[in-house]
């Protein structure tokens, strides 16, 4: 309560602009302006045309009252929009304020034409850009640009012009080079560094979990210049960004098709051409595969369910089998998402695998394979062993180590192997809650300074001494 500030207000209404300044003057004699609390709204107007001074002075009482003075004639845009102001104006000649207010309507219509999707994206595209708190910044020539909080200077390229952001290669916030996933904030001056033979926008701006975009508008300009490319690239190039994924996460035995249909695809084609031009990030296809693509139980077998002997398997329903304890095998570490099959050992119950676990493929007893199902996962936590490769530096185990934590994530072991090329393998063992959230901590691990690989260990590593 005691930063509301504007509970007591008045508004004071003059005919000039020059009469706007004269009144700040007046009041500040009278009264003690509270700092941090004046805001000119007059000279660094809002894109949609709002004008006026807010002050805030230690009134009566000493309680705080907050004094807005503009011109009637920014009272009518204010207060009845900015189309009112056609009939303010007119019988007078047209100034350069009200082409501004036209210009600002006509670019919320560039962005509903950028959004080919349909409405929704539109209307998301709204929210993002638009129904945000912002923040202002400059250009190295003084003109203001209203950001949504949490922009970059992509965003602030794309926003000055789609050319200028397609060829960006780098940017300065304040004189001083930053990265392109740099967070800018109010009154930084944003230089945005360009380069002519430039091959386009990276599919990496359009990765969320790296963080080079946060406005629909930019997103959406990135989009369309890659739909713009040949098809059959995009095809190429998403068919090699599926495999990629898919190998990341040691995913085997899921057909394209069955992926391109649980996004409304029905060409596999489509779908790869989507994936592409960007329209699909590979993380998102872990999150379906996570959610839509899990063995269904089979219905002519009645379930007959007990909870595991430890917490990470208490999600594992086996079916059919009667009342048998379940572990998860440590050779293959099987996490939400992953086809599984079980093995019944003796004495100590059901063992689950993945079905491509090179343990259970060559196993010639058979009537010892049972099917089994994941069930309900709440806030169970699965281990999965992920391999990082890069280039041998000092504290690179300690970078990814503090990107796990950034994560949130348990680390239950950590070994690291420097070969005699100057390279280094780590090995991290964490506990995640399914596919898609080991998706989005693989894609953060390749951003870690001279990581070039990362994918998902399913066999055996140094920490474990040749034993699974």
């Amino acid at each position: 309560m005691s930063q509301i500030y504007d509970l007591l207000a008045v508004r004071v209404l003059v005919s000039s602009l020059p009469e706007c300044y004269s009144v700040l003057g007046q009041v500040h004699a009278v009264w003690r302006p509270i700092p941090g609390q004046f805001d000119d709204y007059i000279a660094n107007r809002k894109e949609s045309g709002y004008q006026s001074l807010h002050t805030t002075v230690v009134a009566a009482e000493g309680l705080p009252l907050e004094i807005q003075i503009r011109t009637y004639e920014m009272h009518q845009v204010a207060e009845y929009g900015v189309a009112a102001h056609w009939r303010y104006k007119e019988g007078r000649r047209a100034d350069v304020q009200f082409d501004a207010k036209v210009a600002w309507l006509r670019q919320l219509m560039d962005w509903q034409r950028d959004v080919s999707a349909g409405a929704q994206d539109f209307v998301d595209s709204l929210k993002t850009d638009v129904f945000q708190d912002q923040v202002y910044v400059f250009t190295p020539r003084g003109e203001i640009k209203e950001m949504a909080q949490g922009a970059t200077p992509l965003d602030f390229a794309y926003r000055v012009h789609t050319e200028v952001g397609h060829k960006c290669v780098g940017a300065k916030v304040n004189g001083r080079m930053v990265p392109l996933d740099h967070k800018l904030q109010n009154g930084d001056i944003v230089e945005i560094i360009t380069a002519r033979g430039s091959k386009g926008p990276s599919r990496d701006w359009l990765n969320p979990n790296l963080g080079y975009i946060a406005t629909a508008n930019a997103r959406e300009k990135i989009r369309q210049w890659f739909k713009r490319q040949q098809r059959d690239e995009n095809v190429i190039r998403g068919r090699e960004l599926v495999d990629k994924e898919l190998k990341r996460l040691s995913i085997d035995g899921v057909k394209l098709d069955d992926i391109a249909a649980t996004f409304k695809y029905e060409r596999v084609d489509d779908f790869l051409a989507a994936v592409g031009y960007g329209d699909i990030h590979p993380h998102q296809i872990a999150v379906r595969i996570d959610r839509d693509l899990k063995p269904p139980a089979d219905p002519d077998e009645q379930p007959n369910l007990r909870p595991a002997s430890t917490p990470s398997s208490s999600s594992v329903k086996v079916l059919g089998v009667g009342d048998l304890l379940t572990r998860l095998a440590q050779c293959c570490n099987p996490v939400p998402g992953d086809d599984i099959i079980g093995y019944i050992t003796r004495g100590k119950g059901v063992t689950v695998h993945r079905r491509s676990c090179s343990s259970v493929e060559h196993e010639e007893d058979q009537e010892r394979l049972v099917q089994v199902d994941w069930g309900r996962t709440g806030q169970s936590n699965f281990p999965a062993t992920v391999r990082v490769e890069a280039w041998d530096r000092v504290g690179l185990a300690r970078d990814i180590a503090a990107l796990l934590a950034d994560e949130g994530l348990s680390i239950t072991d950590l070994t690291t192997k420097v070969n005699k090329d100057q390279t280094a393998a780590v090995w991290a063992t964490i506990e995640v809650s399914g596919l898609d959230k080991l998706s989005r901590v693989l894609h953060r691990l390749e951003g870690v300074k001279d990581v070039f690989s990362v994918v998902r260990e399913v066999g055996k590593t140094p920490a474990t001494n040749g034993r699974v």
